[in-house]
């Protein structure tokens, strides 16, 4: 009795340690870890270090249904599902999957605006941190990803930036930003976060 005991004892400890080191580990989100109607509402500003108001605004997100299956309303526009949880095989991701306190990588990311001008960012990333951090919409466990390079863009522009993301597994996205780049701080927070019942 006492050698089954001890048997059992040992296997709910082993589970435990387990199950603990991997609470600050966390996988890509898939399908199906999204829900019809899941929304996300964020309020985001930009300003000059001289108080100049560049943007300021609210970003909505929410998940439909469209003829090619489940997809995300970002703007006007709605990217399948299909998309955004496809792995990015490129070597340098904005998220390197999957995320854990320590990790480190390489982002490069090559963009055209839509007026035909052309960029690119090439940051060094690192996950400092994985706890409780409060926003507006509520308090979220959430990685602090930090990520430092340059951008440029084909009219001349050269800067260097910073920025912190706070990545919530919970709600499968971002619940803040902060963008320092050049004589420009940008913050994007989530305000709002809701999924049917």
């Amino acid at each position: 009795m006492r050698i089954e005991f001890l048997i059992l004892l040992s296997a709910i400890l082993f589970y435990a340690c387990n199950t603990s080191k991997k609470s600050d580990l966390t996988q890509q989100p898939t399908l199906a870890d999204y829900q019809l109607g899941e929304k996300w509402v964020w309020k985001y500003k930009g300003v000059t270090t001289e108080g100049e108001v560049r943007s300021e605004g609210i970003d909505t997100r929410t998940i439909v249904n469209s003829d090619k299956g489940f997809g995300m309303i970002i703007g006007k526009d709605t990217i399948p599902l299909t998309e955004i949880v496809k792995p990015d095989e490129t070597g340098t991701p904005k998220y390197d999957w999957p995320l854990q306190v320590g990790k480190k990588w390489r982002y490069e990311n090559n963009w055209t605006s839509q007026d035909g001008t052309t960029g690119s960012q090439r940051q060094n990333a690192e996950v400092l941190s994985y706890q409780e951090e409060k926003v507006e919409a509520g308090t979220f466990m959430a990685y602090t990803i930090k990520y430092t390079g340059k951008t440029t863009n084909s009219r001349g522009y050269n800067a260097d930036e910073e920025e912190v993301w706070l990545y919530a597994p919970a709600v499968k996205n971002f619940i803040k930003l902060t963008q320092s780049q050049g004589d420009f701080l940008y913050v994007e927070e989530l305000i709002e976060y809701s999924r049917p019942e």
